[in-house]
């Protein structure tokens, strides 16, 4: 197997999540040291970076280098008018996350109109076991769907996520729309879910 091989081999290993060394050692079938060598260069170009725990997940760059594979397509750009119109139909903010490694990263984010609202950050990087966007960028959606959290990333607040598929049926993003639950209820899939759902159709349409 050439040095490119076992890269791309290695970097398929952190598709399904972050590994230390001997995780990586175990999924690869490389030795140890070579294992390491490769994680190292491939850190250096930005194709793999470390998470808190000094475990390998991917790096931020595959998103620039998938972007451009899909012929230059911004993806926090084509789904803006989308988004904008979830924030207008439900009055909540609204937002964009992709997948990297164990943690969710906000491409976009649109406050609510209202004085009291959610924000995340642009850029924020959030963990994928609390919240309704890191379950369907695990996906765990329900049947209807989307996926929804009340109260588990944040005290008071609640949000409805659906998945964004590429033509392949791959999952490439999760659009969500949050709010303090004293205006989203405890249900909050069932007063936003169609919604999401309806912006996330309409991202999908416009990758397409």
């Amino acid at each position: 197997m050439g040095v490119l091989d076992k890269a791309v081999h290695l970097l398929g290993a952190l598709e399904d999540g972050p590994l230390g060394l001997a995780g990586l050692v175990e999924a690869t079938g490389l030795p140890r040291p070579t294992a390491h060598r490769l994680a190292c260069a491939l850190e250096a170009h930005g194709l793999v970076r470390r998470d808190g725990e000094g475990r390998f997940i991917l790096g931020p760059r595959l998103t620039t280098l998938g972007r451009a594979a899909a012929g230059g397509v911004d993806l926090a750009e084509v789904a803006r008018p989308a988004l904008e119109r979830l924030r207008d139909q439900t009055g909540e903010s609204v937002q964009l996350y992709v997948r990297q490694g164990d943690e969710r990263v906000c491409l976009l984010s649109l406050e609510s109109p209202h004085g009291l609202w959610t924000i995340v950050a642009l850029g924020a990087r959030l963990p994928l076991d609390r919240g309704s966007a890191g379950k369907v960028l695990q996906g765990k959606t329900v049947p209807a769907g989307w996926a929804q959290s009340v109260g588990e990333r944040e005290p008071g607040v609640a949000s409805v996520s659906a998945p964004v598929l590429d033509g392949a049926h791959r999952l490439v993003a999760a659009v969500s729309v949050s709010g303090p639950i004293p205006r989203t209820g405890r249900a909050p899939g069932r007063k936003y879910g169609s919604s999401v759902i309806a912006a996330a159709r309409q991202i999908e349409e416009s990758l397409t």
